[in-house]
């Protein structure tokens, strides 16, 4: 862990891992709710960094911060949000190639959560999918991914809020309004968020 001072009030944490964020943004999020980060107004977690802003004393915190244990979320902490899917994605076989295994299967047995947000407003980085799951990128992205297109790249899992360009792997399309500014909160994702996807129909 590196702590960096950002400006006259805030401090950036940099980690290893997607996972690593995870953890500190949900031990972050706990020690606030507990009064613990005085004046800290925002907790942006990002693919290896989360940003703490308004640090009453960011000295102070930045010399305590490393020697905090920071345990891994547990499994049933933070809200659940059910994807409903159909697995009809052009990428599905060869993904399923890949892997040795039904893709439905796969995506239905992990336990995904949203490590960050970004790209575009409503996507959220899923993590949860085992190091042997993880797949390449396409060598030629595509230049239109359509909305509500169930994704994989690396790591990470997504659903594509909106058409866009994209060269992850597409595996299933949902229904789902990722990002609705009529909503509050307009994003379906949020840091933190567990995410259970199932076949659309199943019982």
């Amino acid at each position: 862990m590196r702590v960096l001072r950002v400006g006259a009030d805030a401090l950036l944490v940099e980690v290893d891992s997607a996972a690593a964020v995870t953890a500190l943004h949900a031990e972050l999020l706990r020690r606030r709710a507990a009064g613990e980060l005085a004046g800290v107004r925002e907790i942006v977690p990002a693919a290896r960094t989360v940003l703490l802003d308004g640090v009453a004393e960011p000295a102070a915190l930045a010399a305590r911060l490393p020697g905090w244990p920071v345990p891994p979320p547990a499994e049933t902490d933070g809200p659940e949000v059910v994807v409903p899917v159909r697995w009809d994605g052009p990428d599905l076989a060869e993904v399923a190639s890949l892997w040795g295994a039904p893709v439905p299967e796969v995506m239905g047995s992990a336990s995904f959560r949203v490590a960050f947000c970004g790209f575009a407003p409503g996507f959220g980085y899923l993590t949860g999918l085992p190091e042997r799951f993880h797949v390449p990128r396409r060598a030629t992205p595509r230049t239109a991914v359509p909305p509500g297109s169930v994704a994989l790249a690396g790591e990470f899992a997504g659903v594509y809020p909106r058409s866009s360009p994209g060269g992850w792997q597409l595996v299933g399309s949902t229904d789902a309004v990722l990002w609705d500014p009529a909503r509050e909160p307009a994003a379906l994702f949020a840091p933190g968020t567990r995410v259970r996807f199932v076949t659309e129909g199943a019982r």
